[in-house]
């Protein structure tokens, strides 16, 4: 008799805990997370004017056109459901290989040597921002190819640039998103 009474408490107290944890605590949270902080919640996404979700501030996208800023390659093509590394270790020839060949089309591409952030992955294959130098090394290509002042586009870099974390922690940063946005909105 007493085994069939620990098999129910047993049973019981696993039921309670999935509901308590499974959907108790996910619910409230999800919940708190959509009143307080309803865009981080929602993936920080970024609307065009019409409303129209075009990518998000957390996670890097693939600019080609010489007209925008260029961010970090991804050893994923940047999907999102695929987070991950290349895996490749520094001394890997395929690795060195590629980063060789994306050396030297940048350099072609931007006329001058390209920063390390701008032919290495990041760890997630989606970081959506470059370094304040890495940002810098594209200007002139950019402020070519769309008949801009080149310091034009510095002064919307730095007002693009995020400092550390709290001062500390971190590394000063531009979104390469939110600065191809910003230079879609300049007027010539």
């Amino acid at each position: 008799m007493s085994t069939l009474r620990e098999i129910g408490t047993g049973i019981r107290v696993s039921v309670f805990f999935w509901i308590a944890c499974g959907l108790v605590y996910p619910l409230i949270f999800t919940g708190f997370a959509q009143i307080a902080f309803p865009n981080q919640a929602n993936g920080s996404l970024v609307r065009n004017t019409q409303g129209e979700a075009i990518g998000s501030h957390l996670i890097g996208q693939k600019f080609t056109s010489e007209r925008y800023f260029q961010g970090r390659p991804s050893s994923i093509d940047y999907k999102a459901e695929a987070s991950g590394a290349s895996q490749l270790a520094p001394t890997n020839k395929t690795l060195i290989e590629r980063v060789k060949t994306d050396t030297a089309s940048l350099t072609k591409l931007n006329g001058t040597k390209p920063t390390i952030d701008l032919v290495t992955t990041s760890g997630s294959g989606l970081d959506p921002d470059i370094t304040p130098s890495g940002a810098a090394v594209q200007v002139e290509r950019v402020a070519k190819a769309r008949g801009l002042d080149p310091e034009t586009l510095r002064k919307l870099i730095a007002e693009h640039t995020e400092g550390r974390f709290l001062g500390i922690f971190g590394e000063a940063r531009v979104n390469v998103l939110a600065l191809n946005l910003a230079l879609d909105g300049l007027k010539k």
